[in-house]
């Protein structure tokens, strides 16, 4: 009897892709075309990367690599960007391949360490690369997907970390939204992992119909495809002109006074039978806003039945949290919306309320969600229709419209496949929310994947320590940012040589008989830009008489030499200079273009000897090989990994107990919401003088990067250090947050990446491994411990 790896090798003889076949069967839907061409690029052994609108099912492309991967008796990686979509990867891997077979590892989780599939945030993935973590040994593939997040200027470094220095041997499978630059990109994956198969589909299976919301009136965004509906283009012009008649005292538009509420546009979507839906609003203010409003006016969207169902599933996701906290957490007002079939979704909610709302909408029983963009990655939601209040977002440090991008990732949510014939999107007018923006908006449905990569101190230390500082300096000049600069230098070096043929082509024309033109022009730009000078009245006050004496007496030599000069006398003078004047135009063009071209030339290599810089002047290499403190360095993946290490290295933590320890170091990655600059509480004498000493540290290496034209280490952020040595040392949810504007989720996701920096710690140093988990006990409980209902 033959194996199923003697049938698959004679299969392929055959020319057939048997896994594929077997696969299919394991769905009850047909497979789109560009889904059976991935498949069958990735049973060939071949790279891919697929770019589909959200919702096509590339993701069905990811599970047949894990499928594929078992068949051939390897692992397969599956990397997600956040944690969310990690856990709810991991269920569904679960259910479709068995409990046994399935692995989770997203920094503070660990499930099933060693199964075959495992799926991971990509930065777990980075991190056993670095350690060289024998989890490697037989990965035959690694399925990166929402591989467009190697744009975010924050984390994408780590996607690019991955596809540069994963072995030789595995096959990489990428699943991007769809980007204008996917031949590009593809193109770059070739290059740094061997032969890949780009498959671009720009196909929704379920068509995007576009509404704008006038007033009460849904009207179609187009008449035909590019042209808005004349109708809109009316009611807009009627709509501004109340609007501008009605201005505040501020000068400000005045809001219609037939814009619909909240409430109120749901009730029209339930009778226009376009529930569920997902509305969009940019703060999670506005989210639990909306609830609030929606319940004020008794909206009930859900039957009896349903609400029985709704109350059983939000009892089993928070069985195992404690009464008390139930209460901080505002639980039965929470249960009172979800009943009613109404939620809101966003990174504030903990993790738990997230995951029943997640559970309850994708099974039809929470028909309207209010939800911040986060929601739009890649998390298993979608819905029939996807309402937008505006078109502008806060990015942190100012107001801005949305990309073209970002509204094709969030009306992706619309149309639910299998279920739905089509996806609406809604747009809110308001005076601020014009139809061309808009229109702009749905008409430009790709964006460009432009790198982020920018090496760390972490990064190329641990480089260093596995390949020494050549090769690790080569292996950085295949990222996808030096292959995106090259790219563009190309374009800018045939520039230069376009400018300088025709700048040869002028000379030639501009030839004089009577002598050298060029150096005649060089006379005649040289006076000009004298008297330029001379005749700016800001800098005549800048000279004095002596300056300007000399001036004037290097002008009057210039105009000397020039009528001097033999080509002065030459009839064609004038036509002449006309050229040469163009010449000289290219020439400065080429000079700022020549300029650009050394700026981007071995860009990532040069940040990467300045980082090493910094290492060599603080002792961190010893030639190939990082020193003792180098070795710390490469245990610690913190944004503030060099502050950090040289705290340790210091001896700046080594008197602390464990929950001033965690206070401190809560600074390494807390970032504070709030813009206000007030001095945080301190819990005690010690965490202060530490803090003092660790600040003081920061500003010294800062000085230091300065000098070496680097920037990597942001500032100490003391905003979490009460509240953390409050929750270590036993306290209440509700005794810790009184007082703060923090929410519950910002507790438990800072609490959790505080976790993992102790841990970090724990395993870079010997000495404060004890301390480091007896902290990890005293904050890994209660609210922070529960994860998706579970214990």
């Amino acid at each position: 009897m033959t194996t199923p790896a003697e049938r698959y090798a004679a299969a392929k003889l055959r020319g057939q892709h048997p896994v594929t076949t077997e696969f299919l069967l394991t769905f009850e839907f047909e497979f789109d075309p560009f889904q059976i061409t991935a498949c069958h690029a990735v049973e060939d052994g071949k790279g891919v990367l697929v770019a589909a609108p959200t919702g096509a099912g590339k993701t069905v492309v990811g599970e047949f690599a894990a499928f594929f991967a078992l068949q051939a008796g390897k692992k397969c990686f599956y990397t997600t960007p956040i944690k969310a979509l990690s856990n709810q990867k991991y269920s569904e891997f679960v259910v479709k391949f068995g409990e046994d077979r399935v692995g989770l590892l997203t920094g503070d989780t660990s499930i099933n360490g060693e199964a075959d599939i495992l799926v991971m945030t990509t930065e777990v993935l980075r991190n056993m690369l670095y350690a060289g973590s024998n989890t490697l040994t037989n990965l035959g593939c690694v399925v990166m997907d929402e591989v467009h997040y190697l744009a975010d200027k924050f984390r994408g470094a780590v996607w690019e970390e991955v596809l540069i220095h994963l072995m030789e041997s595995v096959q990489v499978i990428s699943l991007s939204a769809t980007v204008s630059n996917a031949e590009e990109f593809g193109e770059w994956l070739g290059e740094v992992r061997g032969e890949t198969e780009v498959i671009v589909s720009e196909i929704r299976p379920i068509p995007l119909f576009q509404h704008v919301l006038i007033g009460n009136r849904l009207l179609d965004l187009f008449e035909q495809p590019g042209r808005i509906n004349p109708e809109i283009l009316q009611r807009e012009r009627e709509a501004i002109r109340r609007s501008t008649l009605g201005r505040n005292r501020r000068g400000h538009f005045a809001e219609p006074s037939d814009r619909m509420s909240r409430a109120d546009i749901i009730e029209k979507l339930q009778r226009e039978n376009l529930l569920p839906a997902i509305t969009f609003i940019f703060s999670r203010v506005g989210c639990d806003a909306a609830v609030k409003q929606c319940l004020h006016a008794g909206l009930r969207l859900t039957s009896p039945e349903e609400r029985v169902e709704i109350r059983q599933t939000a009892l089993k996701y928070t069985h195992n949290i404690a009464e008390e906290d139930l209460e901080v957490l505002g639980f039965e007002e929470w249960l009172t919306a979800l009943e009613r079939g109404i939620a809101a979704h966003h990174a504030g909610l903990l993790p738990s309320f997230k995951g029943a709302v997640e559970d309850l909408f994708q099974r039809g029983l929470v028909k309207a969600v209010f939800a911040t963009e986060t929601l739009a990655l890649g998390i298993n939601m979608p819905a029939r229709t996807v309402v937008l209040e505006k078109l502008i977002k806060f990015n942190g440090e100012a107001h801005v419209p949305i990309t073209p991008g970002e509204y094709t990732q969030l009306t992706g949510r619309a149309g639910r496949r299998g279920i739905d014939i089509e996806g609406n999107a809604v747009i809110q007018w308001s005076p601020t929310v014009d139809s061309a923006s808009a229109a702009g908006l749905a008409s430009t449905r790709t964006y460009p994947l432009r790198s982020s990569f920018s090496p760390t101190y972490n990064m190329a230390i641990n480089l260093i320590s596995r390949f020494g500082r050549e090769t690790a300096r080569r292996s950085l000049e295949s990222s996808f940012a030096q292959f995106q600069a090259d790219r563009a230098v190309v374009g800018l070096t045939r520039q230069i040589r376009k400018n300088e043929a025709l700048i040869a082509e002028l000379m030639q024309d501009a030839q004089c008989h009577l002598g050298d033109f060029s150096e005649y022009a060089r006379l005649r730009r040289s006076i000009k830009e004298v008297e330029v000078l001379l005749g700016r009245r800001d800098q005549r006050k800048t000279f004095d008489n002596r300056q300007r004496g000399h001036m004037e007496g290097e002008l009057s030599d210039l105009r000397k030499a020039m009528k001097a000069h033999s080509s002065h006398g030459c009839a064609d003078r004038e036509d002449h200079a006309r050229l040469a004047e163009r010449a000289g135009r290219l020439s400065r063009e080429n000079d700022g273009l020549t300029t650009r071209v050394e700026n981007r030339t071995h860009v990532i290599a040069k940040t990467f000897d300045q980082i090493c810089q910094v290492l060599d002047h603080l002792e961190y290499i010893d030639g190939e090989k990082p020193t003792a403190q180098g070795k710390i360095l490469t245990k610690i993946y913190a944004e503030s990994d060099l502050l950090l290490t040289e705290s340790i290295r210091r001896g700046l933590l080594d008197d602390l107990n464990a929950s001033e320890l965690l206070s401190v170091v809560s600074c390494m990655i807390f970032e504070s919401r709030s813009q206000e600059n007030l001095a945080p509480k301190m819990p005690s004498q010690k965490v202060t003088s530490t803090l003092t000493q660790i600040i003081s540290l920061w500003a010294n290496l800062e000085k230091i990067e300065n000098d070496f034209g680097v920037k990597t280490q942001r500032e100490p952020d003391a905003g979490f250090c009460f509240i953390s040595y409050k929750w270590a040392s036993g306290n209440s949810l509700n005794s810790v947050l009184k007082g703060s504007d923090m929410s519950v989720g910002d507790f438990v996701r800072a609490t959790k990446q505080l976790v993992d920096l102790l841990n970090q710690i724990g395993g870079a140093s010997e000495k404060l491994r004890p301390v480091c988990k007896d902290a990890v006990k005293r904050i890994d409980r209660g609210v922070v411990a529960y994860l998706m209902g579970d214990a």
